[in-house]
């Protein structure tokens, strides 16, 4: 896939399931086909999906980034775990802060890689051929 597609697909990702899980569409799209038995455990499976589209969106703007520092898939993966465990424990008590704090902590990390962004060489003689 390229940056573009992860990106794409994180922020897709990302915005289905905040969808599904703050408003009633998946409520009303569930019992409508007769599903409404899952409703009990949809929201296991939808928060982790979200922090994992935003963990998604966050590799895709680090690799359009081109920073040739250490990559931060491990950093990503222990955040993904630890908010979704967090929500579990807390039993969705803080379920939107928290989501709303993991969406400012990528938007924080891409202003990060965007300061960070090293300039194109000026004139011809500094690219390498």
């Amino acid at each position: 896939m390229t940056n573009n597609q992860l990106l794409c697909t994180g922020c897709g990702g990302t915005i289905i399931a905040a969808l599904c899980c703050f408003t009633p569409i998946l409520v009303i799209g569930l019992g409508a086909v007769g599903f409404s038995a899952w409703l009990g455990w949809v929201d296991y499976v939808l928060f982790p999906m979200m922090f994992a589209s935003m963990g998604l969106v966050a590799f895709a703007l680090y690799l359009r980034s081109g920073n040739k520092g250490p990559s931060p898939k491990a950093a990503i993966v222990i955040a993904v775990a630890a908010l979704s465990a967090l929500l579990f424990w807390l039993e969705f008590r803080y379920a939107l802060r928290i989501s709303i704090a993991a969406a400012g902590a990528v938007a924080a990390y891409a202003f990060y890689l965007r300061a960070g962004r090293r300039p194109g060489p000026v004139d011809e003689k500094e690219t390498i051929s």
